[in-house]
């Protein structure tokens, strides 16, 4: 049997018993066009096989869901005789260490955006007022990069400062309101916008490329790379990837949870409003934000040590 025949068999079968097995499907067709589709499967050989988990790029929990993939697809394969043995690694390398949010400091901020201003690339597509109005958004309401591009024109009112995210991650639509510096910027960008496409209608997108179409998530993370060197940012503290846009969410949140600190704010009385603010399922997902910098720990353990003796001291 083929390797292509034995994957578009095991997707059949899992879709039959009510599995959407989308990801699954994907994972097989890329092993299938890796080792060759009509490569029979008594030729494929162990090195292949790793080679195709291991990539091109670093080692991820991506590389454990590939290897479960093709472990059930082994097993099958075994179960219907149509292969003696799995030429899969006996043993799973060590899970990766989990991924660090970079947070950006003010400055950096300030330098990415300066760094957009000058930001002209042959073939992307993608104006400088833009990239910048972007990265606002990402950091002035800590939206998650592909809640800003599936942004619609009737999802931004800037009459009232409110966005309106729909059908984000956990398949819930939130309302995010924002501040004037931001509502400012997404109202003048829209202005631009209008009179260089004049595209107004509900459906169309509010980030747009120079042609008017909506912006594609790799047109914006190349320009982003190029636009972090420009700028000068570079994590130095041994972490695996380097700074992304998804992290100019996490910036925003720390940023705000150390300004509460520094307020004297009740933090724990706010944390399920930042929660719901961010979209979390659960306020313990929003809890982490609190160890996320040492600045932050400083803050969280006065705080407690004020507490602490405070209570001491009365008793």
């Amino acid at each position: 049997m083929t390797l292509h025949d034995l994957a578009n068999e095991y997707v059949v079968l899992k879709r039959s018993s009510g599995s959407d097995f989308g990801s699954g499907a994907k994972i097989l067709g890329a092993f299938a066009r890796a080792l060759g589709a009509n490569t029979e499967l008594p030729a494929i050989g162990k090195d292949q096989v790793l080679a195709f988990l291991n990539g091109s790029g670093p080692f991820t929990d991506y590389w454990r869901h590939k290897y479960y993939i093709l472990a059930a697809l082994y097993r099958y394969a075994i179960s219907r005789g149509y292969a003696t043995e799995t030429p899969l690694p006996a043993y799973l390398p060590k899970r990766p260490a989990s991924l660090v949010p970079y947070i950006y400091s003010r400055d950096e901020i300030r330098g990415l955006l300066d760094a957009a201003n000058r930001y002209r690339k042959q073939g992307l597509h993608l104006e400088p007022d833009t990239f910048r109005a972007i990265l606002l958004t990402l950091y002035g309401a800590a939206l998650r990069i592909s809640e800003a591009v599936n942004l619609n024109q009737a999802d931004v009112d800037t009459h009232n400062a409110v966005l309106t995210i729909r059908e984000t991650k956990f398949y819930k639509t939130r309302l995010v309101p924002v501040g004037s510096d931001l509502n400012r910027v997404l109202s003048n960008y829209w202005h631009r916008t209008l009179r260089c496409h004049g595209t107004r209608t509900d459906d169309a997108p509010f980030f747009v490329d120079r042609k008017g179409a909506r912006l594609l998530l790799p047109t914006i993370r190349q320009a982003f790379s190029e636009l972090r060197a420009m700028a000068g940012v570079r994590r130095s503290d041994g972490g695996r990837y380097q700074p992304r846009l998804h992290d100019l969410r996490h910036s925003s949140a720390v940023h705000r949870l150390t300004a509460w600190y520094a307020q004297g704010a009740d933090v724990q009385r706010l944390l399920p409003r930042l929660s719901t603010y961010l979209g979390h399922y659960t306020v313990a997902a929003t809890q982490k934000y609190l160890t996320m910098t040492p600045e932050l720990l400083r803050e969280a353990s006065a705080r407690f040590e004020k507490y602490v003796f405070g209570e001491v001291w009365h008793d």
